[in-house]
């Protein structure tokens, strides 16, 4: 079914408009889809869709709807038709299910409202359900299909009477308690089933012969309250409206208890007799005097809000007089004097000699009146001023065409684009392009200005010619040859090269040039020729600049290690070919092509990742190797590369917070393992040890026997079998330095009044203490560090052997004292009987 914009105003923005401006959810609505749709066809029908939004958002009334459409397009649905407009409609027909389920949701949630406003007595007021439409962007024919399925009753409520129409009725209530009746349909008989909304039929004749069996009784108190409610029933002109006040009164009282509405009707039905349907209206009516105010105030409230200044004016128009007081007056002033001010600016418009004044104007007028009839005729007689100066180059393949903007400042302007007078794009920015322009025939492209339905006149471009040069054109050079390819363009004659201005043969699609020597570059002009009906046309053409290079060799062999800088790089070692620039590609298998074999880089490059080589003097350092895969080594010159050698690489990461310490002749080395490392390689010295995870984690550790004088340097590095073959991956170095053995011993010597502490230092082979430190501690728990105690004597610069004494502390036992010191030693502790005094 071909697009009908009148159909879609219709059917899809006027009732989202009525809605309040909420679009529709359903993208089948909204865009005018359906599924069965082609790709061609989706993306034509959402253009012209588009183009109906732009046109349609001149118009005043549908603006709010159109930019939350605009809105939701750019934010939500642009890529989803783009991917329809390349062929792929999957992520269109899953979003066709989203919006539906949303779409389902949202009446959900609206039948959830109107049950819960419904409550009990299942009635709702007109405006009270279109609000809750709006608020959803539901329209009212299916709000009102929805109320009918809910059953629910949507009506006005009753208006009651707000004074009695008795005016001595408190007195007729004080009689009708003194005759203990409920109410005043009781005391005329009326006991169950009651019925006061409208006519009650043969009140007055009950009323009369009531009147007749009291006046026969004896005349007493009782017979005194009758008479009083007698003369409240005759001196009423209508005496139903009197029950249905009394009725209303009492119902009144009981609101006021904020009861719920089976409550009420419990107590309208049961203790009032009520019928229950007029106890429902009853109810309703009473519940709803709070609300919205009726009466022509609250209907010219309604159409102000509605934006409908014409109807509000024929409605004030049609009123009495007496109608309009108190705020009905004050709206019909407002009413009167903005439909006034709107007709003399439609008027004035209408002799305004500037287009985009009057253009002002009438939107002054439709803001003020927004139904004021004739301006919509006048605005599609008001085009804006032409464009500017417009012109079309070529970029490539595409036309571009771009204008200076139309001056006209008033309303939205967009523009037309005509392709030698046909149109073919419509655009909001000074721009466009034509991406399938004709071939070797002069066009012209012209711009209009357009503001609704109203158009300027076009302002056209200089006469182009579009003539393509050749299509995927490939030039090749090696070894003595340089070749070229190319696909001729639609229209074209054929295809002529020259070399440095000398013509080269063409076969073909082709042409093949051997006379070139290797290492000299040769400039290149491929043009193309078309006819133009009067002889030929050559176009200015594409230059190439190549240089043969001799065959390049095969990398025939290389070695791989870790990277100098420790930060996963890797270090190739080989011979530099003679030719050509080497690069290196990591596989995910064995390369398919045999050693030696000639294949367009292209190809080569396709197949894998090349990983960024950095040449130094020991080899070639490569970046992001930090992946498993098989390492194969290229010769490119030009776009061939020749294949050489490969070896398969598996990426082993290094071991992380690498620490050595020191434990007598024992070092404990500890580490981070890395991640899916199976072993790990120690080497220290002429020594190597291989550890596996298990065994590290089992010995909590690396544990390697160094004598305390030797530092020799540990290096670590990850280790697997791979085919039979260990491999290494890049090791990092633990750091670790040569200690000389210091013991001490403390005692006490000297006479009672006199008594030191002598700390006595002996070592094997010569040795510097940087500092040392006697530190006290109360307690039974030993210090642990230089800190963690008193401080008794502190030295510098001390060479073993040495005699060092500090005054005898006066310190209450239990405590202990201990040596700590700085400097390339390692202090052995004596025994604890020693360290601990008490």
């Amino acid at each position: 079914m071909p697009f009908e914009e009148d159909r879609y105003v219709r059917e899809v923005l006027d009732p989202a408009r009525q809605a309040g401006g909420a679009p529709p959810v359903d993208l089948r609505r909204r865009y005018q889809l359906r599924d069965e749709m082609g790709a061609a066809e989706v993306t034509e029908t959402v253009r012209q869709v588009r183009q109906c939004w732009r046109r349609s958002r001149q118009k005043l009334k549908f603006r709010k709807v159109i930019d939350a459409l605009e809105a939701d397009h750019t934010e939500r649905y642009t890529s989803i038709f783009q991917a329809a407009a390349d062929g792929e409609l999957g992520p269109l027909h899953a979003e066709f299910e989203r919006s539906a389920e949303r779409d389902r949701e949202r009446l959900a949630d609206v039948r959830r409202r109107l049950d819960d406003a419904a409550g009990k007595l299942r009635l709702l007021t007109p405006d009270v359900v279109a609000g809750i439409a709006k608020s959803a962007g539901l329209g009212a024919p299916d709000a009102a299909g929805l109320t009918a399925e809910l059953g629910i009753e949507v009506r006005e409520p009753d208006q009651l009477p707000q004074s009695p129409p008795y005016a001595a009725y408190p007195k007729l209530r004080a009689a009708l308690d003194t005759l203990d009746q409920r109410h005043l349909a009781g005391f005329v008989g009326l006991r169950s089933g009651i019925r006061v909304m409208g006519e009650i039929p043969g009140i007055l004749d009950r009323v009369a012969k009531l009147e007749e069996e009291t006046q026969r009784k004896t005349r007493g108190p009782w017979t005194v309250s009758a008479e009083a409610v007698f003369a409240g029933l005759r001196n009423t002109p209508d005496p139903a409206a009197l029950l249905r006040y009394d009725m209303a009164a009492r119902l009144r009282e009981r609101v006021r208890e904020h009861p719920y509405d089976d409550t009420l009707m419990r107590h309208a039905t049961d203790d009032l007799g009520l019928d229950p349907d007029d106890a429902k209206r009853l109810i309703f009516a009473i519940r709803q005097e709070s609300g919205v105010p009726g009466g022509p105030a609250g209907r010219l409230r309604e159409l102000v809000d509605a934006g409908q200044i014409q109807a509000a004016a024929d409605f004030v128009d049609a009123l009495q007089a007496e109608a309009l007081t108190a705020e009905a007056a004050e709206l019909a002033t407002e009413v009167r004097a903005r439909l006034a001010k709107a007709v003399s600016l439609r008027d004035g418009a209408r002799t305004e000699a500037d287009p985009d004044q009057a253009w002002m104007m009438l939107e002054d007028a439709l803001r003020r009146a927004p139904d004021l009839l004739g301006v919509e005729d006048l605005l599609a007689g008001l085009p804006p001023k032409p464009p500017g100066e417009a012109r079309a180059r070529l970029q490539g393949d595409v036309v571009a065409i771009v204008w200076q903007p139309s001056p006209s400042r008033a309303g939205d302007i967009d523009y037309e684009v005509y392709r030698n007078g046909v149109p073919f794009a419509e655009v909001t920015r000074p721009n466009a392009s034509d991406e399938r322009p004709s071939v070797n025939t002069p066009v012209i492209y012209s711009v209009a200005a357009r503001r609704r339905q109203a158009t300027s006149a076009p302002v056209a471009c200089a006469p182009l010619t579009f003539r393509p040069e050749a299509q995927e054109l490939r030039l090749t050079a090696v070894d003595g040859v340089v070749a070229g390819q190319w696909r001729m363009p639609a229209e074209a004659l054929r295809v002529v090269v020259k070399r440095d201005g000398r013509p080269i043969p063409v076969e073909g699609s082709g042409f093949r040039d051997r006379d070139v020597r290797d290492g000299t570059t040769y400039d290149y002009l491929i043009a193309t020729v078309y006819p133009d009906g009067r002889g030929e046309v050559t176009t200015p053409g594409l230059r190439r600049a190549v240089t043969p290079q001799a065959k390049p060799v095969p990398v025939a062999d290389f070695t791989v290690e870790s990277g100098p800088g420790g930060r996963g790089e890797l270090l190739i070692r080989c011979s530099e070919p003679p030719s050509g620039v080497l690069e290196f590609v990591l596989l995910t298998a064995e390369p398919r092509w045999p050693y030696g074999a000639d294949i367009p880089v292209e190809e080569v490059r396709a197949a894998g990742r090349v990983l960024p080589a950095a040449p130094t003097r020991d080899g070639y350092v490569l970046r992001s190797a930090q992946v498993s895969g098989v390492l194969l080594a290229v010769t490119v010159v030009g776009d061939s590369a020749t294949v050489g050698a490969h070896r398969e690489h598996v990426n082993l990461t290094a071991p992380r917070q690498v620490s050595a310490v020191r434990r007598g002749t024992t070092v404990h080395v500890g580490l981070e393992w890395p991640k899916d490392v199976p072993e790990i390689e120690v080497q220290w010295g002429d020594r190597r040890l291989v550890v596996s995870s298990a065994a590290y984690r089992s010995q909590g550790g690396i544990r390697l026997d160094i004598p305390e004088g030797e530092a020799p340097k540990i290096q670590l590095a990850p280790t697997t079998v791979l085919k039979g073959t260990r491999i290494r991956g890049p090791a990092v170095l633990a750091p670790l330095s040569a200690v000389v053995p210091i013991r001490y011993d403390i005692r006490t010597e000297g006479a009672f009044w006199r008594r030191e502490l002598v700390v006595n230092l002996t070592a094997e082979q010569p040795a510097h203490v940087s500092r040392l430190v006697l530190v006290i501690k109360p307690g039974r728990i030993q210090p642990g560090s230089a800190d963690d105690g008193r401080v008794l004597g502190e030295w510098s610069d001390i060479s073993p052997p040495a005699r060092l004494a500090v005054a005898l502390p006066r310190q209450p036992k239990p405590y202990w004292v201990r040596c700590f010191a700085e400097g390339p030693v390692e202090l052995i502790d004596p025994p604890v009987r020693v360290l601990k005094m008490g």
